[in-house]
């Protein structure tokens, strides 16, 4: 068969390949290509080599990751931050939460604090050692509280006492109400704990004289306890839960029933914690995230918890029932508290950048109207009656520590206060202690500042060499006073104590 004839195109680029061969074969690209391509393949030689010694074992721990605010690297916030700081969650990342109980993904323990239903203290126990010596601690002081055999020491303790309305002492529902000098208060090695694994966001004393034992709630639903005096032979005394599946919002205990100890939930769950039957019961569960939690203090019976977007909800744990449900806020509630010597009074705080005071014998009446609207320029994370009740104290994130006083808490002190403490750890919330005389709070210093209602100003700061983190969560104990309780992001409780 006769070859075909080449077109004149197809003979140009045949010629051009021949003569781009011959000019590569003369800057031996090709031999230099080979080279380039052998030395990849080659292993890596080392310019210094190390000897691992074989009893030292590779570190498995995850490494620890330093996270530092826009603030603290001098960076100007954006459009987004500059309307306010979110709270430390909010409803969005509580939905975000609620997961398939039945999922692979989630261990055993995870899937039983899904569950609708009790849960054994053993089954939400995440530790190995044997949880009995706080049970018989919880009960024994609830047989003592029972007996009234701590009611005689308190009596004799407030009869001893002397001085003026602010400077004495009173016995308010069981709790004991007294002056401290707060430059006595101090930080000793042994009362330092790291309680449960990650972010605190509430912390309670048990209402007890006969046992220091603090409860605290981090944001993986696991509620820790520590029984500060345990005897060396009962190891650490840290005792750690997991009967809930989000944050917990609150925990609330009544002196008059110590055995039992409600919790709450962003994922819209109240447990009670019965130690006398071991159980982890349900007593509520909402389509809405709780976000605080507390019961006036003459009725162990009903809960008040802020659920959604401001509503407010008081439930009969008789019942099992709703006994009444307001919309008192456009955001969510995050502090619930009542007046010390009339109950039917209670302060909230909101998200929305107001604080109220409620008379609970008139809201729902004629609509939910405030007997006083205090209104902060961002979201007041905490707002708290003093001892006596004269004084309120708000916290907010607008950098102000509110200090209010008279019949109708009509004087108004706004203290200026750094209350930024960035996504990472919870907000700062100001308790009052065991008068009148001071509001506690916590500062980016590692420090726990002190507000005078005197001089209206920060007089004093607690600091410790053993400090090592950010206080944001505070209690004080309600029958020991000044022993504070101070708790952190990284799980860790600090209690300071007069020297």
């Amino acid at each position: 068969m006769a070859p075909q004839k080449l077109t004149e195109y197809e003979r140009l680029r045949l010629e051009n390949i021949k003569r781009n061969d011959q000019m590569l074969a003369a800057l031996k690209i090709h031999s230099k290509l080979s080279q380039l391509s052998e030395s990849t393949k080659r292993p890596r030689t080392q310019t210094k080599s190390y000897k691992v010694s074989p009893e030292k074992k590779h570190r498995t721990e995850t490494p620890i990751v330093l996270r530092r605010s826009l603030r603290t690297r001098g960076v100007a916030p954006d459009s987004s931050t500059a309307g306010g700081l979110k709270d430390d969650f909010d409803e969005t990342q509580s939905s975000i939460s609620r997961k398939n109980p039945n999922s692979d993904s989630e261990s055993p323990l995870t899937k039983r604090a899904y569950e609708r239903g009790p849960i054994s203290m053993r089954d939400a126990y995440r530790t190995d050692a044997s949880d009995r010596k706080l049970i018989e601690a919880i009960l024994d002081c609830s047989r003592k509280s029972r007996l009234s055999e701590s009611n005689n020491e308190l009596d004799d303790t407030i009869k001893g006492m002397e001085g003026n309305e602010l400077l004495g002492s009173l016995k308010v529902g069981r709790k004991v109400w007294g002056s401290i000098d707060v430059n006595a208060l101090k930080l000793e090695q042994n009362n330092i704990a790291r309680v449960v694994p990650g972010r605190i966001l509430n912390v309670r004393f048990l209402p007890t004289t006969d046992a220091r034992i603090a409860v605290v709630g981090n944001k993986f639903g696991d509620v820790g306890f520590w029984n500060v005096d345990a005897d060396a032979e009962d190891g650490d005394g840290i005792y750690l839960y997991h009967p809930h599946p989000a944050p917990i919002s609150g925990i609330a205990c009544n002196p008059f029933s110590l055995s039992k100890m409600f919790t709450s939930c962003y994922n819209g769950f109240i447990r009670l914690m019965d130690t006398e039957r071991e159980l982890f019961e349900l007593v509520y569960a909402g389509d809405h995230a709780v976000f605080s939690l507390s019961q006036s203090p003459n009725d162990m019976n009903s809960l008040y918890f802020g659920e959604g977007n401001g509503q407010l909800r008081v439930w009969d744990a008789r019942t099992g029932k709703s006994s009444s449900s307001w919309g008192l806020h456009q955001k969510r509630i995050n502090t619930i508290d009542f007046k010390p010597q009339n109950t039917n009074i209670m302060t909230t705080s909101s998200t929305d950048g107001t604080a109220c005071i409620w008379d609970l014998r008139k809201v729902g009446v004629n609509g939910s109207t405030a007997l006083k609207t205090i209104r902060h320029e961002r979201a007041v994370h905490s707002a708290y009656f003093s001892p006596s009740g004269r004084f309120l104290a708000t916290t907010s994130a607008d950098d102000m520590v509110g200090l209010f006083s008279g019949d109708t808490y009509q004087n108004m002190t706004m203290v200026y206060h750094n209350n930024q403490t960035g996504r990472w750890i919870s907000s700062f919330r100001g308790i009052w202690g065991w008068d009148d005389s001071f509001v506690f709070v916590g500062n980016m210093r590692r420090g726990v500042d002190i507000i005078s209602t005197t001089g209206k100003d920060v007089t004093a700061t607690l600091q410790s060499e053993h400090m090592s983190a950010i206080p944001c969560r505070f209690d004080a104990h309600p029958f020991e006073v000044g022993t504070l309780a101070s708790a952190t992001s990284g799980g860790q409780v600090y209690i300071w104590r007069p020297s």
